[in-house]
């Protein structure tokens, strides 16, 4: 069965776009894949999860890459004739410095700094070309602030914020915007499965666990939704937002405000 959303008003339409999106096997990613289709754009959706990437594609009439985009060069391509990018991927590993695995700190940057790099890249010339484009980095409220025992994390997506920011001075001229979401916990796999680590580590409920711990700093006490993200990104991609450039959005629920 087809679950293709409806097309959405005119308006908000992105047909003719061609739009990649990474990490697009579940949580943001998908949601995201699923909102741009549902405005008009075709989706190349992209993941090394090949099972679950090729299983959104059908849902969505979209085209699946199966790539690791912790290998740049295979990453490169993938921004070739994109009109849009959504820069999603990422994956998290907890240490303190003094014992953070080289190689994994490594992988992260990879993932989230230099494979956005590429993509973004190798998609320039086109947007240039045709006058218009749209660059949109899922950073993280990580991009914005640190927190202990995630350096790698904490340095990739501050590195994308200010790879976000140099491309939206460089392109300002060229109809190309470039910006980052910046999410605060949102209601992923990833998250889920820590939620209920703790849960049962410390014998606690799951919702205890989400208000008390991952939480703790944000004022607003639920988790942001995949969706939620979605139609910021959406939004992003559209028209009325043109001068929107080098901006970051956080969605934190209040966390960095103090």
């Amino acid at each position: 069965m087809n679950d293709r959303p409806a097309e959405l008003p005119d308006q908000h339409s992105l047909a003719g776009k061609r739009a990649v999106v990474t990490g697009a096997a579940s949580g943001i990613g998908s949601a995201t894949a699923r909102r741009l289709a549902a405005a008009g754009a075709t989706v190349i959706v992209v993941d090394r999860e090949a099972e679950a990437v090729e299983r959104i594609a059908a849902d969505l009439d979209a085209e699946a890459r199966v790539v690791d985009l912790e290998d740049p060069d295979a990453a490169a391509p993938l921004g070739e004739h994109a009109d849009i990018v959504v820069n999603n991927a990422g994956l998290q590993h907890v240490a303190p410095v003094h014992q953070f695995p080289p190689e994994m700190f490594a992988k992260l940057v990879k993932v989230m700094l230099e494979s956005p790099f590429r993509l973004i890249r190798a998609a320039l010339p086109g947007m240039y070309e045709r006058g218009w484009g749209r660059i949109v980095n899922i950073s993280s409220v990580h991009g914005l602030r640190a927190s202990p025992f995630k350096s790698a994390y904490v340095s990739a997506k501050h590195g994308l914020e200010g790879l976000s920011k140099t491309v939206a001075v460089e392109a300002a001229g060229y109809g190309v915007t470039s910006n980052c979401v910046c999410p605060g916990f949102v209601r992923t796999p990833l998250v889920e499965r820590q939620v209920a680590e703790q849960a049962e580590l410390h014998r606690v409920p799951e919702e205890q666990v989400v208000e008390d711990v991952l939480l703790a700093r944000t004022p607003v006490k639920r988790l942001v939704e995949p969706d939620e993200v979605a139609d910021l990104v959406h939004w992003l991609c559209g028209p009325s937002t043109a001068s929107i450039t080098g901006a970051s959005f956080p969605m934190d629920g209040g966390w960095t405000a103090h």
